[in-house]
C-alpha cells in the first residue's frame, strides 16, 4: 500500500516502516539528543559548581528527564510524528487509524522508550518490532501508534474512478458550496488510490470522509448507498458543475466561442480547468476573397459578393 499525507494530515494507505529506516532515524535521533544532553549538562556542571552533592544530583534527573525524555516528547506532538531522524528517512508516527498524533499518544511513547529504548539500548524495541506484524515497538502498541512510510513512489497517472451508473445524476440539486477545498483535495486522494488501500482502512476512511463531505452539504449520505460510491458521485457531479460553467462562460466570450479550438487544452483533449473533455469543434469554413483581392468582411462582403461601384 501507498501512502500520501492529506491537508488535514491524514494519512491515506498506511505503509508500516521496516526495522532498519526506523532504526537508522533513531540513531539519529539519539545522537542529536546526546549532543544536547552532553553540552547542556557540561554547561549546568560548570554554573552549579558551588552547589552541594544533593542539589548537583537534583539538576542532573532533571536535566536527564527534560533533555532525553521531554525533548523528544515535545518534537514529535509539535511536528505531528516526525522528528528529525523520521524526517531525514521519510517516516513518521501516525495513530493507528491514520490520524496526526497528539500529546499523550508521544507521551506514551516517550515514556515506554525509557525502558526499551534507553536503559536497553534499544534490544526490547527491536526485538517487539521484529515480532510485531507491523513493525510496532512496546511504546506504539500501549499508545496505539505506528510508524509509516511517508515518501512513496508517485503514481504514474491519476484516475478518479467513475461512480455507479444508478448514482450519476443522483445529486444534482446538491448544495456544494460550503465543501472546502481540502476536503475535496482529501476526497479525490482517496479515489485515485482505492484500489492501493487496505479494505478495512479503505472503509474507514471513506465513512470519515462522507461524514464530513454530509456536514457540509447539509445531506446525509442516503440510505443503501456505499460511503466509497457517494464520494465518487458527489466528485463527478461537481466535475460536471465545472463543465457546465467553463463553457456556459466560453459561450458569453465572443473570442473564445468564435474559436472553441483557442480554449487551453491538457494533453488528450481535455480541458485544463475542468479535466472533461472538449467538445470537437466544427471545421472552419474557408475564407472567401472579394473582388479587391482582400478577405471578406462582415454584413454582405461575407457572403463572398461585391457590389458594384
Amino acid at each position: 500500500m501507498s501512502g500520501v499525507v492529506t491537508g488535514d494530515a491524514v494519512v491515506l494507505g498506511l505503509r508500516p516502516a521496516r526495522l532498519p529506516s526506523r532504526a537508522l532515524a533513531l540513531v539519529i535521533d539519539l545522537a542529536l539528543v546526546w549532543a544536547a544532553y552532553l553540552l547542556i549538562s557540561v554547561g549546568l556542571a560548570i554554573a552549579t559548581a558551588s552547589l552541594d552533592e544533593a542539589a548537583g544530583t537534583a539538576v542532573s534527573i532533571a536535566t536527564f528527564v527534560l533533555v532525553l525524555v521531554g525533548a523528544p516528547i515535545a518534537v514529535e506532538t509539535l511536528s505531528h510524528g516526525r522528528s528529525l531522524g523520521k524526517l531525514a528517512c521519510g517516516l513518521r508516527v501516525v495513530r493507528d487509524d491514520g490520524g496526526p498524533i497528539r500529546f499523550r499518544h508521544a507521551l506514551v511513547r516517550g515514556a515506554m522508550g525509557v525502558v526499551e529504548i534507553l536503559m536497553t539500548f534499544g534490544a526490547i524495541a527491536c526485538i517487539a518490532s521484529l515480532v510485531s506484524a507491523r513493525g510496532r515497538r512496546i511504546g506504539d502498541v500501549f499508545a496505539g501508534t505506528l510508524v509509516v512510510r511517508e515518501r512513496v513512489p508517485a503514481a504514474r497517472s491519476v484516475y478518479v474512478p467513475p461512480p455507479p451508473p444508478w448514482l450519476i445524476g443522483r445529486f444534482t440539486d446538491l448544495d456544494l458550496s460550503g465543501v472546502p477545498d481540502d476536503l475535496w483535495l482529501a476526497v479525490r486522494q482517496y479515489l485515485t488510490r482505492l484500489n492501493q488501500l487496505d479494505p478495512e482502512v479503505s472503509r474507514s476512511l471513506a465513512e470519515r470522509l462522507a461524514g464530513d463531505l454530509a456536514a457540509c452539504t447539509g445531506t446525509p449520505v442516503p440510505a443503501g448507498v456505499p460511503a466509497g460510491a457517494f464520494l465518487a458521485a458527489v466528485v463527478n457531479e461537481r466535475q460536471t458543475r465545472d463543465t457546465r460553467r467553463a463553457y456556459a462562460a466560453a459561450s458569453r466570450n465572443p473570442a473564445v466561442s468564435a474559436n472553441p479550438v483557442a480554449a487551453p487544452l491538457n494533453r488528450g483533449g481535455t480541458s485544463a480547468a475542468t479535466g472533461a473533455a472538449a467538445p470537437s469543434a466544427p471545421a472552419p469554413e474557408p475564407a472567401r476573397i472579394g473582388d479587391d483581392g482582400t478577405g471578406a468582411g462582415a454584413g454582405p462582403a461575407a457572403t463572398g459578393f461585391a457590389p458594384p461601384a
